[in-house]
């Protein structure tokens, strides 16, 4: 093998986005569906716990490492126990760059176990030397990120980190993230932004960046040549379709040329809620997928209607008829989770000059 190694590889948003560059991936992954949804779309998996998995069988064997450790501790849609946590995840971080594994020792006075996830990659790209690096996490891992980057450094990388948002590089949603890029073999350096919220008129030196892409844009809503939409009101828990559409979803479907609905993001009264003519926000899944919905712009008593799994997956730049396996609340949980692949790539895109794009 000599292989791009990703872990936590979910349901294939690395993976996606390095097939528009003309990369596959071996990717190391836990959950049963997203195991089966990976398989079904064609990425080959190696079903395993990253963090009790060994690397002494991958040396010399791996040329790139990829990793976005689970953000439910660290997440604002999540509990936060990751912040109870943080200072074991730096003790894990120094410990690792001093060769002492202490992982289990400090595994066992966290919170949340899974906050010390964080520390893996490291564990991984120390062994492995990969020629480059790059890591993902929700905002409030950027502090671990940049001790992380400081031993790269030490051990002979060229290390970016800060924070990109996905609206900048294509994707129809304002998702923010922690990013770390590091490389052996050249300077790490964030990709050049697409896409602007205000792209401004054309210069002398070039065009101006295109404007945010949004939801109506993405899906299809108001254009002439738009694909027939789902008519159905969601699916059950099962993940099969329901047979009638409601009469909100069919309201829905016959309003979209007229932009007379929104998303809105929760069920909390301070919920974010976007028009179909704006980039949609940061979509949060897991417990919350059945508060992610449609609503009538501006009525007393709002009609809504669930976003349905093959919505959210194209607002989060997944190739049409992506196979999403398990239930419909593990594929929400997928969806949410992952990496936008359009956003993966442009990532990329940096550590991989010579990379030839290919048809998404």
């Amino acid at each position: 093998m000599n292989a791009v190694l990703d872990l936590f590889a979910g349901p294939g948003g690395w993976s996606e986005g390095l097939r528009r560059l003309g990369l596959r991936d071996v990717g190391i992954e836990t959950d049963a569906a997203a195991c089966a949804t990976r398989t079904a779309a064609g990425h080959t998996t190696i079903r395993a716990d990253v963090a009790a998995y060994p690397t002494a069988p991958l040396c010399g064997k791996v040329t790139a490492l990829i990793a976005s450790p689970p953000c439910q501790t660290w997440s604002a849609a999540g509990h936060r126990a990751g912040e109870d946590d943080r200072s074991l995840c730096h003790q894990a971080l120094d410990d690792l760059a001093r060769g002492n594994d202490t992982r289990t020792a400090l595994r066992a006075q966290c919170a949340d176990p899974r906050s010390l996830l964080v520390a893996e990659p490291l564990r991984y790209a120390l062994d492995l030397t990969p020629e480059w690096v790059a890591l993902e996490e929700v905002p409030a891992v950027e502090p671990l990120f940049a001790q992380t980057a400081r031993i790269l450094r030490g051990v002979g990388y060229s290390v970016w980190t800060g924070i990109l948002n996905a609206a900048d590089y294509g994707v129809p949603q304002t998702r923010r993230r922690a990013f770390l890029l590091a490389s052996r073999v050249r300077t790490a350096t964030p990709p050049e932004p697409t896409h602007a919220k205000d792209p401004g008129p054309e210069t002398l030196f070039g065009p101006a960046t295109e404007p945010w892409v949004t939801m109506a844009d993405a899906l299809g809503w108001g254009a002439t040549n738009r694909p027939t939409p789902t008519v159905t009101a969601g699916g059950g828990k099962s993940g099969g379709a329901e047979p009638f559409p409601t009469r909100a979803r069919q309201a829905l479907l016959a309003a979209q040329q007229q932009g007379t609905w929104v998303l809105r993001h929760s069920n909390r009264t301070n919920a974010t809620i976007r028009r179909t003519d704006e980039p949609a926000a940061t979509l949060h899944f897991g417990r919350a997928s059945n508060y992610v919905a449609w609503q009538r712009e501006g009525a007393t008593a709002p009609e809504s209607v669930r976003i349905t799994p093959a919505e959210a997956a194209t607002l989060q730049t997944f190739r049409t008829g992506y196979p999403f396996q398990g239930t419909k609340t593990k594929q929400f949980e997928q969806i949410g989770n992952a990496v936008p692949p359009l956003l993966a790539a442009a990532a990329l895109r940096p550590l991989l000059p010579a990379a030839l794009e290919v048809a998404a």
